[in-house]
Protein backbone atom coordinates (compact mmCIF):
# COMPACT_ATOMS: atom_id res chain seq x y z
CA UNK A 1 0.00 0.00 0.00
CA UNK A 2 2.01 3.61 -0.81
CA UNK A 3 1.68 6.05 1.35
CA UNK A 4 0.89 9.56 -0.09
CA UNK A 5 3.54 12.58 0.88
CA UNK A 6 2.10 15.70 1.03
CA UNK A 7 3.50 16.78 -2.31
CA UNK A 8 1.42 13.97 -3.92
CA UNK A 9 -1.29 14.75 -2.44
CA UNK A 10 -1.84 17.99 -3.41
CA UNK A 11 -2.63 16.93 -7.40
CA UNK A 12 -1.18 20.15 -9.14
CA UNK A 13 2.52 19.03 -7.88
CA UNK A 14 2.91 15.40 -9.37
CA UNK A 15 5.66 15.01 -11.27
CA UNK A 16 7.66 12.48 -13.52
CA UNK A 17 10.67 12.73 -10.80
CA UNK A 18 8.60 11.48 -7.99
CA UNK A 19 6.57 9.21 -10.10
CA UNK A 20 9.42 6.96 -10.82
CA UNK A 21 10.33 6.47 -7.33
CA UNK A 22 7.26 4.56 -7.11
CA UNK A 23 8.14 0.75 -7.46
CA UNK A 24 4.92 -0.66 -8.89
CA UNK A 25 2.31 -0.14 -11.93
CA UNK A 26 -0.81 -0.37 -9.59
CA UNK A 27 0.78 2.48 -7.58
CA UNK A 28 2.04 4.31 -10.88
CA UNK A 29 -1.18 4.55 -11.51
CA UNK A 30 -3.31 5.40 -8.34
CA UNK A 31 -0.67 8.80 -8.10
CA UNK A 32 -1.81 9.83 -11.29
CA UNK A 33 -5.30 9.08 -11.73
CA UNK A 34 -7.81 12.27 -12.37
CA UNK A 35 -11.56 11.21 -11.37
CA UNK A 36 -12.71 12.71 -14.45
CA UNK A 37 -16.07 11.82 -16.20
CA UNK A 38 -16.51 10.67 -19.54
CA UNK A 39 -17.61 13.24 -21.94
CA UNK A 40 -16.12 15.77 -19.90
CA UNK A 41 -14.99 18.43 -22.64
CA UNK A 42 -11.14 19.32 -21.92
CA UNK A 43 -11.11 22.10 -24.57
CA UNK A 44 -14.39 22.99 -25.70
CA UNK A 45 -14.47 24.93 -28.50
CA UNK A 46 -11.19 25.13 -28.32
CA UNK A 47 -10.18 21.69 -28.90
CA UNK A 48 -8.44 22.90 -32.40
CA UNK A 49 -6.32 24.34 -30.59
CA UNK A 50 -5.63 20.48 -28.89
CA UNK A 51 -5.80 19.42 -32.83
CA UNK A 52 -2.83 21.37 -34.25
CA UNK A 53 -0.42 21.39 -30.96
CA UNK A 54 -0.34 17.64 -31.10
CA UNK A 55 0.80 17.77 -35.05
CA UNK A 56 3.47 20.15 -34.79
CA UNK A 57 7.42 19.32 -34.83
CA UNK A 58 7.97 20.89 -31.52
CA UNK A 59 5.51 18.12 -29.44
CA UNK A 60 6.57 15.00 -32.32
CA UNK A 61 10.62 15.82 -30.94
CA UNK A 62 9.14 16.21 -27.11
CA UNK A 63 7.41 12.82 -27.63
CA UNK A 64 9.30 10.83 -29.22
CA UNK A 65 12.31 12.13 -26.46
CA UNK A 66 9.65 10.84 -23.87
CA UNK A 67 9.41 7.45 -25.41
CA UNK A 68 12.67 6.65 -25.85
CA UNK A 69 13.52 7.84 -22.01
CA UNK A 70 10.63 5.40 -20.70
CA UNK A 71 11.97 2.75 -23.34
CA UNK A 72 8.53 2.19 -24.50
CA UNK A 73 7.37 1.11 -21.79
CA UNK A 74 3.72 1.87 -20.44
CA UNK A 75 3.97 4.22 -17.16
CA UNK A 76 8.09 3.71 -17.65
CA UNK A 77 7.47 0.18 -15.72
CA UNK A 78 10.07 -2.22 -17.49
CA UNK A 79 7.96 -4.99 -17.07
CA UNK A 80 4.76 -3.55 -18.76
CA UNK A 81 6.22 -2.88 -23.11
CA UNK A 82 3.51 -0.89 -25.12
CA UNK A 83 3.16 -3.05 -28.39
CA UNK A 84 1.19 -0.51 -30.26
CA UNK A 85 0.47 3.27 -30.34
CA UNK A 86 1.95 5.64 -27.87
CA UNK A 87 0.36 7.93 -25.78
CA UNK A 88 2.07 10.77 -24.14
CA UNK A 89 0.02 12.04 -20.38
CA UNK A 90 0.55 15.30 -19.51
CA UNK A 91 0.98 14.76 -15.61
CA UNK A 92 -0.28 18.20 -14.94
CA UNK A 93 -3.16 18.45 -17.58
CA UNK A 94 -2.58 21.67 -19.78
CA UNK A 95 -4.70 24.10 -20.83
CA UNK A 96 -6.00 25.72 -23.76
CA UNK A 97 -3.82 28.71 -22.53
CA UNK A 98 -0.58 26.83 -22.19
CA UNK A 99 -1.00 25.64 -25.99
CA UNK A 100 -1.90 29.18 -26.95
CA UNK A 101 1.26 30.87 -25.15
CA UNK A 102 2.98 27.90 -25.75
CA UNK A 103 4.18 27.45 -21.84
CA UNK A 104 7.05 25.27 -21.15
CA UNK A 105 4.64 22.87 -18.96
CA UNK A 106 3.19 21.43 -22.31
CA UNK A 107 7.05 20.08 -23.87
CA UNK A 108 8.45 19.60 -19.76
CA UNK A 109 9.49 16.18 -19.43
CA UNK A 110 9.13 16.32 -16.05
CA UNK A 111 5.58 16.68 -16.77
CA UNK A 112 5.42 14.13 -19.34
CA UNK A 113 5.01 9.88 -19.09
CA UNK A 114 4.49 7.84 -21.58
CA UNK A 115 1.15 5.18 -22.08
CA UNK A 116 -1.07 2.95 -23.83
CA UNK A 117 -4.77 4.32 -24.46
CA UNK A 118 -6.19 1.97 -22.30
CA UNK A 119 -4.03 3.09 -19.53
CA UNK A 120 -4.35 7.12 -20.58
CA UNK A 121 -8.19 6.13 -20.25
CA UNK A 122 -7.83 5.00 -17.07
CA UNK A 123 -6.07 7.44 -15.85
CA UNK A 124 -8.47 10.20 -17.09
CA UNK A 125 -11.30 8.43 -15.45
CA UNK A 126 -10.41 6.74 -12.00
CA UNK A 127 -11.65 2.95 -14.34
CA UNK A 128 -8.91 0.71 -13.00
CA UNK A 129 -10.87 -2.55 -14.74
CA UNK A 130 -9.49 -0.47 -17.60
CA UNK A 131 -5.58 -1.32 -17.31
CA UNK A 132 -3.82 -4.69 -18.35
CA UNK A 133 -2.01 -5.72 -15.61
CA UNK A 134 0.61 -8.23 -15.69
CA UNK A 135 -1.12 -12.23 -15.14
CA UNK A 136 -0.22 -14.01 -11.96
CA UNK A 137 2.51 -16.25 -12.04
CA UNK A 138 1.60 -19.59 -11.47
CA UNK A 139 3.44 -22.41 -9.63
CA UNK A 140 3.03 -26.70 -9.34
CA UNK A 141 -0.31 -27.07 -6.84
CA UNK A 142 -0.54 -23.22 -6.48
CA UNK A 143 -4.76 -24.27 -6.75
CA UNK A 144 -4.45 -27.27 -5.24
CA UNK A 145 -5.28 -26.68 -1.45
CA UNK A 146 -4.71 -30.18 -0.39
CA UNK A 147 -1.05 -30.63 -2.01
Amino acid sequence: MMVETPIMMTRNYRTYAELITIPTFEERYEYLKLNSRVGKSTFGFDRYLNQMFYKCDEWKAARRKIILRDNGCDLGCKDFEIHGPFLIHHIREITADDIRERRPICFNQNNLITTKLQTHNAIHYGDKSLLVVAPIVRTRNDTCPWK
